[in-house]
């Protein structure tokens, strides 16, 4: 789903906000959770998951084309690990009957 499709189905789900006004919440959670992200805190959801920040140490890496070796410099990564219910709905969602 990308951000537009999240947009037309709030805005569809909620006939009596504006579309802009859609628009404007979903910026500002995005916002909100991109600016803990950067400040290094933790967004949880509850019954959805959480995000955090990890430190990937710097280390030696290798160019797959060329098979060169490189250096990968130390950086930190957004994370997200899924909470229990959502894990729970995704896969009764995929199970197959038999």
């Amino acid at each position: 789903m990308t951000r537009s499709e999240l947009i037309a189905e709030l805005a569809a789900a909620r006939p009596h906000l504006p579309i802009r006004e859609v628009e404007r919440i979903v910026q500002v959670i995005f916002a909100e959770v991109s600016n803990a992200l950067m400040r290094g805190d933790r967004v949880e959801l509850r019954g959805f998951g959480a995000f955090t920040v990890k430190k990937r140490d710097a280390r030696t890496g290798r160019n797959p084309r060329t098979g060169e070796t490189v250096s990968v410099e130390e950086k930190v990564v957004p994370f997200f690990k899924a909470g229990k219910e959502l894990r729970e709905r995704v896969n009764r969602s995929h199970q197959t009957v038999d």
